[in-house]
Parts: C-alpha cells; sequence; structure tokens
C-alpha cells in the first residue's frame, strides 16, 4: 500500500484519510476491493472513476448502405495530437474498411502483411506506438443496424434493431453514446452483478436497524432502481425524457436486439506517477 494509492482512494471516495489507510490494508492494497468495502460499511452509493487514461486514439464506424452490418474498430495512438493527424486518421480509415469488407470482429483477421506494414511506417514516421486494439462487428438477419460516432471520435456506438429504420437505429445508439448502459434489459444484467449489488445494498440496509422484513423491502426496491438505471430499455430516452427508450422503439413497431459501444482508453490500466514525486526521486538519483 503505497500513499498514492491512499490519495486516489480519497479523491474517488471523499472519504477520510484513515478510513482509506483501514480499507486499503484490508483489501491488501486493492483499490477496487477497498472501494466495495467502502461501500458497504460507510453507505457510499459510488466512487469516482479512476483517472484518465493515457492510451489515446479514435473509433471509427462503417455500416453497409442497407443497413444489414456495421463494424466498429479501436485504433490507438499515445497523444491526442497524433489522433487527430491526418496520417493516422488514414490509416484508421485502411483497417476501418478491412473489417468492414472481411466482416469480422477479429483483430487478427484484419492484421494482414499491408496494415501491419502501414502501421509499422506510421509508426516510424511519426515516433509514437499505434496499435489497432479491437473491433466488433454487428449485423442484422431481419432488422437493421444503425449506429452513431460522437464528434471528437472517442465514442462510438452500433445497435442492432428488430425492425424499424436506420434514423430510430442512429438515435438510440445515440442514447447508448450518452448513458453507457449495461444491458439492453433486465432480464439481460448478468447474475454476478446483481449479486454484488444485493451484497452490498444488504450491508447498507443491515446498518438501518430497521426490521429484516422491511430491510428485504428496501434491498428489493434498489435492486429495481439499479436495474432500471442500467438497462439500455428502462432508461428515459435523452432526446426525449418524458419516455424510453424502450417505449420509443417500441412505438415505431421495432425492439432493441443489441448494442455495442466503444470508448478509447476504456479499461486499458496505466501507471500512474505523481509529478512531484516524479521529480523528486529524479533528484535523489
Amino acid at each position: 500500500m503505497s500513499a498514492l494509492q491512499v490519495k486516489e482512494l480519497r479523491e474517488r471516495t471523499g472519504l477520510g484519510l484513515l478510513e482509506c489507510k483501514r480499507a486499503l490494508a484490508a483489501a491488501g492494497g486493492d483499490i477496487e476491493a477497498a472501494i466495495e468495502e467502502l461501500r458497504k460499511s460507510s453507505g457510499m452509493k459510488a466512487a469516482k472513476k479512476a483517472g484518465r487514461t493515457a492510451a489515446d486514439g479514435v473509433v471509427a464506424m462503417r455500416i453497409a448502405d442497407d443497413g444489414s452490418y456495421g463494424v466498429l474498430v479501436e485504433v490507438n495512438s499515445e497523444t491526442d495530437f497524433v489522433a487527430r493527424d491526418d496520417n493516422f486518421l488514414a490509416f484508421v480509415k485502411q483497417v476501418t474498411d478491412k473489417a468492414f469488407e472481411g466482416r469480422t470482429d477479429e483483430v487478427a483477421a484484419i492484421a494482414s502483411d499491408d496494415i501491419e506494414q502501414a502501421r509499422q511506417a506510421l509508426v516510424q514516421k511519426i515516433g509514437e506506438n499505434i496499435s489497432v486494439r479491437r473491433v466488433t462487428m454487428v449485423s442484422a438477419d431481419s432488422g437493421v443496424v444503425g449506429g452513431y460516432v460522437h464528434g471528437n471520435h472517442r465514442i462510438g456506438v452500433l445497435v442492432q434493431l428488430q425492425g424499424g429504420d436506420e434514423d430510430l437505429a442512429r438515435d438510440v445508439a445515440m442514447h447508448v453514446a450518452a448513458v453507457n448502459p449495461t444491458v439492453v434489459s433486465p432480464g439481460n444484467m448478468p447474475e454476478e452483478l446483481l449479486n454484488k449489488e444485493r451484497e452490498i445494498f444488504t450491508a447498507q440496509a443491515q446498518d438501518s436497524g430497521k426490521p429484516a422484513d422491511i430491510i428485504e423491502k428496501m434491498i428489493d426496491g434498489r435492486i429495481r432502481k439499479y436495474l432500471a438505471e442500467n438497462s439500455l430499455t428502462e432508461q428515459p430516452f435523452v432526446k426525449d425524457p418524458d419516455t424510453t427508450v424502450g417505449k420509443l422503439v417500441m412505438a415505431a413497431g421495432a425492439a432493441v436486439v443489441a448494442f455495442s459501444r466503444f470508448e478509447v482508453g476504456e479499461g486499458i490500466e496505466i501507471d500512474k506517477v505523481d509529478f512531484a514525486d516524479e521529480v523528486a526521486a529524479q533528484l535523489k538519483g
């Protein structure tokens, strides 16, 4: 357990120094595990997300003219400056077209000699590491695929509808980009996530001192709220909060089958170094 870990835990939870130290010690230095325990013991609803990831780049998309399928790719650079470079963006288009033509959702399937040669040449030219991180392909057998890429190309979404049209799919994709739901509908929520939330809610409710039957109702209510907040079909539509996404789609005689959302750098862990500590270490060296 380091001082930087304690500092990060305090920033993300807003809790006291000693409480954060104890939680980190009990979790063996695992910040995410410490946050879960603190949620149980302190009643804290959620923690702030970790600091911005260092991985930069763009998300790109291409959809068939008939809306039968589409691909979404993420290509990473080290800096935002390179992510805006025309040479980098030309490489991203080359990768996207390759994935589109091959109808693939595997990076290995598009890492052909021409793509790899183009990548290596770009790395030598700009002096930064470039990587094709991931690709997904969404198809519609008897529906339509639509998508949306946010203006800065850092978030992209593909949506598959049963029925409906590309405009409706694009509206739903725009909502997914903005709100970031976990699943399509409550029934799709993984049992593992539900069990984890139930465990946290249970620990919080038991501290209330209320009778067991009341506690059980409190827990059930919180689970229902959690499902509503994290399920696409139950969320208020961003362009019209008076209706839900589910009702919007149903009114058009359609249904959401699936969605895929990419955000640049999500899930990439990096070593965070405090600038003052780094300078001090260099002076000592």
